[in-house]
């Protein structure tokens, strides 16, 4: 059974429609010797050896796809930016009132105004996908700032619409909801046609990039070359401090690091990261998985994520 028959059969055993690009970090195709003979596993490489400079497994790399909170990734990289060439105090204090809050965990849950700095809205962010952090974060340095860094990155095709009150905003208007409460009461009673129409479910009309464009913009972060050395190192550290672990992560034995950021919408599960080996190799994974039921919390769907994203890395380290 190929790479690509083994995957396939792990996404079908749950279910789901998946995009998946993983590619060894270090084997960037720009910086691949010509005569270089990796791997290459995509959708239309038959049979697994080609030809060319990439290392990768691929499928469904190239789609568009809607990415929800993996664009916290793009917005902490902005703000460490920032702060490591001055352009803002990461210890500036910033106070979450009633209205800032966007529902979900970290301050977002908090009953009461707290105060915290601009590098703890980061870590909230990344470590729990808190939204309204992610939201005053992305006030803070600029809501038009992240599309010129995507294009200054070298990733075409991630477009980001708005941040996460718009995405709630735009969620509200689709059930023709007035409040937060009030969505929670009417979207249970939707049909599925009608939630699947949602705009924040089309990569036409919401925040969206590819698989292959994550795992560049990881290759970078990992290789210091999005930005000055202590701006990719912080995203680094703050992407190993992500609470969540049942999706990437899971497919790896103990002694594997995988640093991450996860995003949810009802029948969307994502996932982009990098797992490092003791041996020093390391490799960025993007999977992105669509689901037919619309539930959000589907652990066999999480664990094929991890799943399909070792055996993807296993083909390169075998390779």
């Amino acid at each position: 059974m190929t790479v690509r028959e083994r995957i396939a059969e792990v996404f079908g055993r749950a279910g789901v429609v998946a995009s998946l690009h993983v590619v060894d970090v270090d084997d960037d195709p720009e910086r691949v010797p010509d005569d270089a003979d990796p791997v290459r596993v995509s959708d239309d490489a038959d049979p697994e050896r080609v030809g060319g400079p990439a290392r990768e497994v691929a499928m469904r790399a190239d789609e568009q796809v809607v990415i929800a909170s993996v664009f916290k990734i793009l917005l902490v990289l902005e703000f460490a930016r920032q702060a490591s060439v001055g352009q803002l105090d990461p210890t500036e204090r910033v106070l979450v009132r009633a209205a800032d809050r966007l529902g979900g965990w970290g301050v977002a849950g908090c009953a009461d105004d707290a105060e915290v700095s601009l590098r703890d809205l980061a870590y909230f962010a990344m470590s729990v996908s808190d939204n309204t952090a992610a939201d005053l974060l992305l006030r803070r340095v600029g809501r038009d700032v992240l599309p010129m860094l995507a294009a200054e990155l070298g990733l075409p095709r991630t477009r980001i619409v708005g941040g996460p009150r718009e995405l709630v905003e735009t969620m509200l208007a689709d059930v023709g909801a007035r409040t937060e409460a009030e969505f929670a009461r009417i979207f249970p009673t939707l049909s599925d046609e009608r939630v699947r129409a949602m705009r924040v479910l089309d990569p036409a009309h919401t925040t969206s990039s590819t698989a292959r464009e994550m795992t560049r913009l990881l290759g970078l972060i990992w290789r210091d070359e999005a930005g000055p050395v202590p701006a990719c190192a912080a995203v680094r550290e703050l992407m190993d401090r992500q609470l969540f672990w049942t999706r990437l992560a899971s497919g790896f034995p103990p002694g594997v690091r995988v640093r991450a950021k996860t995003g949810t919408l009802p029948g969307l599960h994502l996932e982009a990261g990098v797992a490092e080996y003791p041996d020093g190799r390391r490799y960025a994974m993007a999977v992105f998985a669509r689901t037919e039921r619309l539930a959000t919390r589907r652990i066999d769907v999480d664990l094929a994520m991890g799943e399909a994203a070792r055996i993807a890395v296993e083909a390169l380290r075998d390779g």
